[in-house]
């Protein structure tokens, strides 16, 4: 490849606070336009910003998890500007003394297949910073409305270095991020409702070249496989201005996702002066080492780790890992069942196959979340434990499993009053199988002839035949045998 590209990404976050970040009116996505809002909002005269500490130990937090120097003293500024949806006309925020410093972010890149892990690397940051969101401007074809209900929520910016070279590194950073922060639950980063918000800064160069090239800025990218899509196409896009022999301009250019192409939004050619200034109606902050240990404590295993845990301690396999590992709830489950009936295989298959799809088919808008579920741990232990002891089939689990999601009902109830329980009679299957061997000729013969696989068909047909009731090793040693008569 002639040309390179050098990637940076501009992440916001709305923690999720009870309340907004320098007053106590609350947040909510649903809530009717301008309900909430009051004069510091507003930025009437008199009013007095007051922060909100849990805005600042969930910000802590971020930068803990992603190894982030936290600053002992941090300081808020104003970032002046005028636009109508910032009714004070400058945005409070955080310029050179920001609460976290560097950091990096583990991601996983796309592997050969998804049965096998993708190589890891770490992208590093430049810093995390806390600041006050703005308002929300909808654009109509005649007019613009404006709803200051967002205004005021707290935000982090979480800025990367130029340190990403493809679509699909920014999807593993952004997938990565957003795993992490929804661990830690300071987020639920849903980037259809703004909770997450990004902004990509692109630019190519020659290969073998260190310096940066010319910086094209990317707005209006409302999901992660966006942010991939519309990356990939600007890189195409000025790679093929610079073999026209044309210059790249620095401008701000919008992804439309529907025609699949970045189209001009405004020229950019130089940076904009927000004329910085310390706030002067808020205090610094300064951190103590017990916050920062306290908030340490409470960190809990983050995904990557353990998932490498799972693979080492549980033998599980790549395929279920990266299904479980990066929800915690799921995983937790898991554990929990683990706890109860220690067989980690089949628990962790019962989960993320039979309780996933019927989480998924369960919602309305969307997949049941677990903790509605009413199924529990004890319902997976005990369904696993039965089809180890051979009381049921694992055909007839899976049935059970559908019964059990649905109703609540414990495993060993719903076996009984229908009659589920697994045959091991081997008189009545010696019967059974005969049967079947007799109706079904050419499997039996194909495996008398050396086609040890025609036994699948003769099995299949005897479950059949007994409802999924009949003990399988049973059945394969009565055919094996019969066969050979």
């Amino acid at each position: 490849m002639k040309y390179e590209a050098v990637i940076g990404l501009e992440v916001h976050v709305q923690l999720n606070t009870k309340s907004k970040m320098f007053t106590r009116v609350a947040y909510n996505y649903a809530a009717p336009p301008n309900s909430l809002t009051n004069p510091v909002i507003m930025g009437l005269p008199g009013t007095l910003p007051v922060m909100n500490k849990g805005a600042i130990e969930k910000t802590i937090t971020v930068g803990l998890i992603f190894n982030c120097e936290i600053a002992k003293i941090s300081k808020w500024d104003r970032k002046n500007y005028f636009y109508p949806d910032m009714p004070k006309n400058y945005q409070i925020s955080q310029y050179d003394q920001p609460l976290c410093m560097g950091g990096e972010v583990e991601i996983e890149l796309p592997g050969p297949s998804r049965n096998i892990m993708g190589k890891h690397r770490k992208v590093q940051l430049t810093r995390i910073h806390l600041e006050e969101d703005t308002g929300k401007s909808t654009h109509h074809t005649l007019d613009s409305t404006l709803d200051f209900n967002r205004s005021g929520t707290p935000l982090i910016e979480i800025v990367s270095e130029p340190d990403l070279y493809s679509g699909e590194e920014a999807f593993a950073y952004l997938t990565a991020l957003r795993t992490n922060l929804m661990y830690i639950d300071i987020s639920d980063c849903d980037m259809e409702k703004g909770q997450m918000r990004c902004d990509v800064n692109i630019s190519v160069r020659e290969v073998g070249v260190t310096e940066l090239g010319v910086k094209v800025e990317l707005k209006n990218l409302n999901t992660i496989s966006g942010v991939r899509n519309g990356i990939e196409f600007e890189i195409e896009r000025q790679i093929k201005v610079l073999e026209n022999n044309e210059k790249i301009v620095q401008e701000t250019r919008l992804w439309n996702a529907e025609r699949g192409i970045t189209v001009s939004m405004r020229s950019k050619e130089q940076a904009h002066d927000y004329r910085y200034f310390p706030d002067p109606d808020l205090m610094p902050v300064k951190i103590k080492k017990e916050t920062i240990k306290r908030l340490s404590n409470q960190l809990p295993e983050m995904p990557f780790d353990k998932q490498r845990r799972f693979l080492e301690d549980y033998d599980l396999p790549y395929t279920i890992t990266s299904v479980i590992c990066p929800d915690k709830s799921l995983s937790d489950f898991f554990e929990a069942t683990v706890s109860l009936y220690n067989k980690p295989q089949p628990i962790a298959n019962l989960i993320a196959n039979d309780l996933l799809r019927e989480l998924s088919s369960a919602g309305t808008g969307g997949p049941l979340p677990l903790s509605e579920c009413k199924i529990d741990p004890q319902h997976i232990a005990s369904l696993a434990r039965m089809v180890d002891e051979g009381v049921i089939s694992k055909q007839v689990a899976q049935d059970i499993f559908i019964e059990i999601f649905s109703t609540g009902d414990v495993p060993e109830k719903v076996i009984e009053e229908k009659g589920l329980k697994q045959s091991s009679n081997t008189t009545e299957l010696e019967v059974v199988c005969r049967d079947i061997i007799d109706n079904n000729p050419k499997p039996a013969e194909e495996f008398k002839a050396g086609k040890k696989n025609a036994i699948n068909a003769l099995k299949g047909q005897v479950m059949k035949a007994t409802k999924g009731k009949a003990n399988p090793k049973i059945i394969d040693e009565i055919l094996r045998k019969l066969m050979v008569e």
